[in-house]
């Protein structure tokens, strides 16, 4: 079975690149934007025509939150047009396409877990960009997943728990938000559910509701503030850690104040256990 990986300079493709070596049975091909630029559609098929992948994870993304208010024309072409292209060619060759999106295709007004039938509302060019790429999908072929994640960190590339321990190692003090809450999520157990999700027979032998939009993060929920916390116990940093209002660290893009996701679907139709978010973040 060969699997195609786009994006894996990333956390997430780096993230599977780590577990690859458990899986023998598939074949990867793991492709960073200078060998496969998700953007160009002839690129796009030419990798296809020589490795013909039964699945495809897009891992490319463009994520830079805020950067995105000030690019939306980049935000656009790497979030949209390039899951779109990817639609297109893996519809040419039958490859089951998996997808990451977002907790930021949410409006942050709910106060209980997100569904993936409540309604998408971003309020950010970054949200609205994975919204749209999520659209692109939907309408251009139907073997997808398209997987809705939230607040994912690893110990690879750049990320919240990485920029902690390095301002950790500069400062005595920092000043985190406590009134944004969601779940963090470890790359590594987002990236053995994908590989879950192409060895399951609910894939294999797919029924009309196989497909679609499903949510995974790690169970519970926390604020950023109580996420840094965690981050400084693990390693035993000691550190003047502050809790303050969203409203007193103002940025260029609007955040969901409340972006929990509801795993109940993935679970259910996957047989997934999910571990919490500080236990997984406890072992890295």
């Amino acid at each position: 079975m060969v699997v195609l990986v786009t994006g894996a300079s990333g956390q997430l493709g780096q993230s599977l690149q780590f577990i690859a070596p458990n899986y023998p049975d598939i074949h990867f091909v793991f492709c960073d934007s200078t060998k496969l630029d998700v953007t160009n559609i002839n690129n796009v098929k030419q990798l296809f025509k020589q490795f013909k992948p039964s699945f495809c994870i897009n891992a490319a993304a463009y994520t830079a939150v805020d950067k995105a208010e000030s690019e939306p024309e980049k935000a656009h072409l790497i979030n949209v047009v390039g899951p779109k292209n990817l639609a297109e060619v893996c519809k040419e060759f039958d490859t089951i396409l998996l997808h990451i999106s977002t907790d930021f295709v949410f409006d942050g007004t709910k106060d209980s877990p997100y569904t993936e039938d409540d309604f998408p509302n971003p309020t950010c060019v970054y949200g609205q960009t994975k919204l749209d790429g999520e659209k692109a999908i939907k309408e251009t072929w139907q073997k997808h997943f398209i997987i809705r994640t939230s607040w994912v960190y690893s110990q690879f590339g750049n990320n919240f728990m990485k920029t902690m321990l390095r301002l950790a190692s500069e400062r005595d003090k920092l000043s985190v938000v406590n009134d944004q809450i969601g779940t963090p999520t470890y790359a590594v157990d987002l990236a053995e559910v994908l590989i879950r999700i192409i060895q399951s027979p609910f894939t294999h032998h797919p029924s009309p509701n196989t497909f679609g939009i499903y949510n995974f993060s790690n169970e519970g929920q926390s604020s950023w503030y109580d996420f840094a916390k965690k981050i400084f116990e693990f390693n035993n940093i000691k550190i003047n850690l502050e809790s303050i209002p969203t409203t007193s660290f103002p940025t260029p893009a609007k955040r969901p104040a409340y972006s929990v996701l509801d795993k109940s679907k993935i679970k259910f139709s996957f047989d997934i256990k999910i571990k919490s978010w500080d236990s997984s973040l406890q072992v890295i």
